[in-house]
């Protein structure tokens, strides 16, 4: 079996990738580099740094080549801008990549006859759901540029099997953490920054009160899934969730105690939370207050009965344990970095 994987050196591509490797796949990995990492790719058993092929999603040629040549069985198309703030300050990167990758990569299957593609799509599309836990059918369209750039891709990736018939699986990812999470980039997932700011002993500052709570799913219940989507034929969409919601300061207190430190938090306004981008606050029209506000305090919880019903998948992990894995391996990637600076 051959298996094309998109953002293969992304904190999610590079475990997928150990996960098929170890299955005995033969891989076929693509990033570049935006987002993902070398360190990624290094595992105690396998050494994936020199097999990665730098490419932007967005190749045409390149992608088609190497489907030609690989015979590829299944693509997981994982590439893409997911930091909201990256994509709500350039818009049109976003598209280009969210959207136009993706499209790239469907007509490219098309016409090479790749078996089936399984989408990283996102729970973030719920932004303005009111039904809990939401499934797959009921929510409120999206606002905010990132998730929109995932739904208007699910629409494509629908679009392509209604007139070709083909194969594609959107998995829609809840909060996913886990070892090789991005701890480094300017505003990183919450659990990595936790991690970081208590490993260097600094004093985190959150936003609102530290009480919102989110669907949080462990990376390998979601390699999982993501392993046992290969079933199936035609478009469906998928929840990878835990049906969990854990708060902010709970998460933290399960990070203090695993780390064996105390450091109380601060916290400041909704409202300041992007105010790492200050394009955002230029122009004629800024964005609203209310919009930051809602994006820190919205509540996510999402149901996974769909992928229990039809690949019998549930998750495993439970989030003290995935913590823990979380933060042993941040640690020592942290211990590599410093290390590099003596």
């Amino acid at each position: 079996m051959k298996i094309m994987i998109t953002g293969a050196a992304g904190f999610i591509g590079s475990q997928l990738a150990h996960d098929l490797w170890e299955k005995g796949a033969e891989l076929i990995l693509i990033d570049n580099f935006s987002y993902g990492s070398l360190d990624n790719l290094i595992f105690p058993d396998h050494n994936f740094s020199n097999e990665i092929i730098h490419m932007d999603v967005r190749d045409k040629k390149g992608i088609r080549e190497l489907l030609k040549l690989g015979d590829v069985d299944y693509i997981y198309h994982l590439a893409g801008i997911a930091p909201l703030p990256d994509c709500q300050t350039d818009p049109q990167e976003a598209v280009a990549v969210n959207v136009g990758g993706t499209v790239n990569i469907l007509e490219n299957s098309r016409r090479c006859g790749v078996r089936k593609i399984i989408f990283a799509s996102t729970n973030a599309m719920y932004e303005n759901a009111e039904i809990f836990p939401t499934t797959e059918t009921v929510f409120g369209l999206p606002s905010l540029i990132y998730p929109n750039t995932k739904y208007a891709a699910e629409r494509f990736c629908q679009s392509y099997c209604d007139t070709y018939g083909m194969s594609v699986t959107c998995l829609r990812f809840a909060n996913v953490y886990g070892p090789h999470i991005d701890c480094l980039r300017k505003q990183p997932p919450l659990v990595g920054y936790m991690i970081r700011e208590l490993y260097y002993g600094r004093t985190p500052v959150f936003h609102s009160d530290g009480t919102q709570k989110r669907d949080y799913v462990y990376v390998q219940d979601l390699i999982d899934l993501a392993v046992l989507a290969q079933q199936g034929k035609g478009f469906d969409c998928v929840n990878v969730c835990s049906n969990h919601a854990y708060s902010v300061n709970e998460l933290y207190d399960i990070a203090q105690e695993l780390m064996g430190k105390q450091i109380p938090a601060e916290y400041a306004l909704s409202q300041s939370y992007w105010k790492k981008y200050p394009q955002l606050y230029e122009g004629a029209y800024t964005i609203r207050s209310k919009v930051l506000e809602k994006e820190v305090t919205k509540y996510t919880l999402c149901s996974y009965e769909h992928a229990k019903e039809k690949y019998g998948w549930e998750p495993k992990i439970s989030i003290f344990e995935g913590m823990k894995r979380s933060i042993d391996y941040e640690i020592s990637l942290f211990e590599k970095i410093e290390k590099r600076k003596e």
